[in-house]
């Protein structure tokens, strides 16, 4: 992560504790009655921790600033504050837990979504290409490969001394139809109907892209959390194909 401007980041620290002081804060952990700005307010520490959290081994590193991440945590939050059911919030045993699971997530997407729309191409050193060619199986090639197509899966390598993750590109963008059709055979060899209706709905690999809902109503899943379940099944037909594709199938789109 690049330097980040400390003067700025001083004036955000203080706003944010002026706000913090003037706002009213919950009655023995009731939120009920806070307005959504008091509600964004309070949880504005809940951003930075997040924020600070972001590995700095994504190719947006450099890119980004811990400024910008807390902005775009900052968006996220007021987005999901604006969503927040407050009848679901009323029966909760623990509204701060609630409201902390609640956030959280969507927070952690807008941040993702915005180092995700930052993030460049990558070129694959010399010497790591012929490292791949003598190790076929070499399983964190392959997790680099789909965990940056599917960019949204929240596990990723996190290694800092993978210099692939180091080297901008600077080459032509690679063809997405291209690269969907031939996800979509990686995906019908080695995943079960399911995990590939899933990922193909999910990413809009031939069709729209489709919520969690949306997926879970056409596949027949009906349970309480089926967004859960969608999310799950995403995981693990990531894991899958990570287990049982070699990296020099994927090696021209490395």
């Amino acid at each position: 992560m690049r330097k980040y401007n400390i003067a700025n980041y001083v004036r955000y620290k203080k706003d944010v504790e002026a706000q913090l002081k003037k706002v009213r804060k919950p009655v023995d952990g009731d939120y009920t009655y806070l307005t959504d700005k008091e509600i964004q307010i309070n949880f504005l520490p809940l951003v930075e921790t997040l924020a600070r959290k972001q590995s700095t081994s994504d190719q947006a590193s450099g890119v980004l600033s811990i400024n910008d991440l807390l902005q775009e945590g900052a968006l996220g939050l007021c987005a999901a504050v604006s969503k927040l059911d407050r009848d679901l919030l009323i029966k909760s045993d623990d509204q701060e837990k609630t409201l902390k699971s609640f956030l959280s997530k969507r927070i952690k997407g807008a941040i993702r979504r915005a180092v995700d729309i930052n993030r460049g191409d990558i070129r694959i050193p010399e010497h790591k290409l012929n490292e791949i060619r003598k190790n076929p199986k070499d399983e964190k090639m392959v997790a680099m490969f789909f965990n940056s197509v599917f960019s949204s899966i929240d596990a990723k390598p996190n290694d800092d001394e993978n210099m692939a993750y180091q080297v901008i590109d600077k080459s032509e963008p690679y063809n997405i139809a291209l690269l969907n059709t031939y996800l979509l055979s990686l995906m019908k060899t080695h995943l079960t109907p399911v995990q590939y209706d899933v990922l193909r709905m999910s990413f809009g690999l031939d069709c729209d892209k489709k919520s969690a809902n949306t997926i879970a109503e056409k596949l027949g899943i009906n349970v309480n959390t089926a967004h859960v379940r969608i999310s799950q099944i995403k995981r693990d037909a990531i894991h899958e194909l990570i287990a049982n594709v070699d990296s020099s199938q994927v090696l021209d789109y490395l």
